[in-house]
């Protein structure tokens, strides 16, 4: 997942002195962060994963573990952060939580600074999520579940349900933020392109308008990355 997914995609910006991973969860990401970095904060709403990061990197001085309200980055000074990171984590989130983050970024990042955020597209398609809901209540799960699997359905597959790229872009602007690039990515099925890898710099270092990819191919290169993987087992690696 880090070498073939994330990392091309965050290449540009690591490494970096200072690194804010948002709700980094047992910290799968955290692990690889942590060697691009002098000093990397880690933020999660969860004590239990606050928690299991700070056993788990106490043999890292230089990373940081914070419970926070699941909104504040208060214990962060403004203009401290060059790169801020989120996986897997905010794209379960409503407009309003990612909102806040997107505004406290415009503080926290250095002039210089950069984001890269995952978070949900689910509300580009209120139609389909409404079919989809209505035909849950109608069919048996597993019938509802083959047509979500080929792509007849749509898997709203727990995603904040009023987020869109359109408007995490208008929101960036708000926070004198400029949204560099989006890439449209589906996750659940083939068709429906539900998730977005966004790029945020400071609206001080001009980068033209926003680049908007759509990857409907993500699910196929992800599955291929996972085969790799169990091709080579950690275990095995001679390090």
């Amino acid at each position: 997942m880090w070498w073939d997914v994330l990392y091309p995609r965050i290449r540009p910006f690591l490494p970096a002195d200072t690194i804010l991973e948002i709700a980094p969860g047992h910290g799968r990401c955290t692990t690889f962060l942590k060697d691009y970095c002098d000093k990397l904060i880690v933020v999660d709403l969860s004590p239990s994963c606050i928690e299991t990061c700070r056993r788990r990197f106490r043999d890292s001085s230089h990373v940081l573990c914070y419970t926070n309200d699941g909104q504040s980055l208060d214990m962060i000074p403004d203009e401290s952060v060059d790169f801020a990171f989120s996986f897997d984590s905010l794209v379960h989130v409503e407009v309003d939580v990612l909102r806040e983050y997107v505004l406290q970024l415009g503080r926290k990042l250095k002039p210089s600074g950069a984001a890269f955020l995952h978070h949900s597209n689910l509300g580009s398609f209120p139609g389909s999520v409404l079919l989809s809901r209505g035909a849950s209540r109608i069919f048996p799960l597993g019938f509802v579940q083959r047509l979500r699997d080929v792509g007849l359905l749509l898997a709203p597959a727990w995603r904040g349900r009023n987020v869109t790229g359109d408007l995490v872009q208008k929101i960036s602007k708000e926070a004198s933020l400029q949204c560099v690039t989006q890439e449209l990515i589906n996750w659940a099925n083939k068709r429906h392109l539900i998730d977005c890898f966004s790029t945020f710099a400071r609206s001080e270092t001009p980068h033209g308008e926003c680049a908007v990819i759509r990857n409907p191919y993500f699910l196929n290169q992800a599955r291929q990355c996972r085969l790799r993987a169990q091709s080579f087992p950690e275990d095995r690696v001679q390090r």
